[in-house]
C-alpha cells in the first residue's frame, strides 16, 4: 500500500533537511506545491545514492559487497513506481507521485540510475568528455527532471540544456570538493588523462608531493563548474518569479563551494569546505536581487566556454 501524499512529503522533507541543507535552504523559496514534488525528487535521488553506496544520507560508504544487487533493487523499485504500484520504500512511492503529477518519464529516471551503474562498476573517467559523462547521469539528467518538476516542457530544449548545465556546475563543484573523501574510498573523478599530463601516477593524486600539480587540476574543474553555472543563471530567466530565485540562490551557494575550493589550493582538502548559513542567507537575499535584473555580459560570456553540451552528452552516453 502507499502511503498518502501528505506522509510522502514528510518524510521527503525529513530527508533533504538531513541530506542537503544548502538545497533545503533554497527549496523554501518554491511555492507549496512546487517545493513539495522537489523535496519528492530529491528524496528518491538521495534513496538511490545511499542504496547504490551503502550510505546514510551520504558520509562514509559502506561495505561495498552486493552493489549489483542493490543496483537491481534500485531499478526495479523505480520501474514500480512508474507503473503506479508499491515500491515498499517511501522515496520511491514519492517519485511515483511526482510523475503523475509532472510527467516524468522512467527514461529521464533510467538516465540518472546509469550514474550509480557507473559507481557500482567501480569506473574512473579517462577523459574529460568521460568526467563531463558523468556529471550528466548522476546530475545533469537530475536537474532536467528538476526542470520538468519546476513546469518547464519536455521539449523546450534550450531551457533543459540549462538546467542540465546547473546540475553540471553542482556536480563538478562536489566533485572538486571531495578528491580526498572520494580517494579514501578508491574512487577517483579526475580523468586519468589530466593525471597523466600533470604527472601524477594515477591512485596517487592524494600524495604530498602531487599535491601543487593536483591544486591546478582541481582549480580547471572549478573553472568549469563556473561556465556551467552562468549558463544555468541565462536559463534561470525562462523560469517564474519564485522559481528562479529558487534556482539562482542554489546556484549561488553551491558555486561558492567551487570557488571557495579553487581559492584554497593545496589547502583545499585540509577540512571539507561548506557553506555557513549566514552565507547561504546571504545568496538568497543575493540570488533575489539577481530575479529582478539582467544577466552580466562578462557572465553571460562565461557561460559559452562550457565545453558540452546536454545533447551531446546524451549522445555519448549512448556510445
Amino acid at each position: 500500500m502507499i502511503a498518502s501524499r501528505n506522509e510522502l512529503v514528510e518524510a521527503a522533507q525529513l530527508s533533504i533537511r538531513k541530506g542537503s541543507k544548502s538545497f533545503a535552504a533554497a527549496s523554501r523559496l518554491f511555492d507549496r506545491t512546487t517545493r513539495e514534488r522537489v523535496w519528492m525528487l530529491y528524496a528518491w535521488c538521495r534513496r538511490c545514492d545511499d542504496l547504490a553506496d551503502a550510505q546514510d544520507h551520504g558520509g562514509e560508504l559502506g561495505d561495498q559487497s552486493g552493489a549489483q544487487a542493490r543496483l537491481a533493487t534500485i531499478r526495479a523499485k523505480t520501474a514500480l513506481t512508474f507503473a503506479g504500484l508499491p515500491s515498499g520504500e517511501a522515496a520511491f512511492d514519492a517519485l511515483g507521485v511526482v510523475a503523475r503529477e509532472t510527467g516524468l518519464t522512467l527514461a529521464m529516471a533510467d538516465a540518472v540510475i546509469e550514474g550509480f551503474a557507473l559507481d557500482t562498476a567501480d569506473w574512473q573517467p579517462r577523459t574529460e568528455a568521460d568526467l563531463m559523462r558523468y556529471c550528466w547521469h548522476v546530475a545533469g539528467a537530475v536537474g532536467v527532471m528538476m526542470a520538468v518538476v519546476m513546469g518547464v516542457a519536455p521539449d523546450d530544449e534550450d531551457t533543459l540544456d540549462r538546467a542540465c548545465d546547473l546540475g553540471l556546475a553542482f556536480q563538478l563543484a562536489n566533485i572538486a570538493r571531495d578528491v580526498s573523501e572520494d580517494d579514501a574510498a578508491a574512487r577517483c573523478y579526475v580523468p586519468i588523462e589530466w593525471l597523466v599530463e600533470a604527472d601524477i601516477p594515477p591512485g596517487e593524486q592524494m600524495k604530498p608531493r602531487h599535491r601543487d600539480a593536483l591544486a591546478a587540476l582541481v582549480q580547471r574543474m572549478c573553472r568549469a563548474a563556473e561556465a556551467y553555472e552562468c549558463s544555468a543563471r541565462i536559463g534561470a530567466r525562462q523560469l517564474a518569479l519564485r522559481q528562479r530565485w529558487a534556482i539562482l540562490a542554489a546556484a549561488g551557494i553551491y558555486g561558492e563551494i567551487a570557488r571557495e575550493v579553487e581559492r584554497r589550493g593545496t589547502h583545499a582538502w585540509d577540512h571539507r569546505t561548506v557553506v555557513s548559513d549566514l552565507r547561504k542567507a546571504w545568496w538568497i537575499v543575493r540570488a533575489g536581487l539577481r530575479t529582478l535584473c539582467p544577466v552580466p555580459k562578462a557572465c553571460r560570456s562565461r557561460a559559452e566556454q562550457r565545453r558540452f553540451t546536454r545533447r551531446a552528452l546524451m549522445a555519448i552516453a549512448q556510445g
